[in-house]
């Protein structure tokens, strides 16, 4: 049963990641897309939690940057 959600985990989280990639270059939410897709591949995979995380502070940085 682990590996079944591991999978569906895998495809989910790496399809929409896929399209979350995508949009940084089409028209589309890129910056929703792909922090959505990281929690989903976070909750199987340990380096989708640690690219979640590097993600996240980095958004922070930029965005406190334009404040400051």
């Amino acid at each position: 049963m682990t590996y079944i959600r591991k999978f569906i985990v895998a495809l989910v989280g790496g399809s929409l990641l896929a399209v979350g990639v995508a949009m940084i270059v089409l028209p589309g939410p890129a910056i929703v897309v792909i922090p959505i897709a990281l929690a989903i591949l976070a909750l199987e995979f340990a380096c989708a939690r640690q690219w979640q995380t590097q993600f996240r502070e980095r958004i922070k940085s930029i965005v406190g940057r334009k404040t400051d």
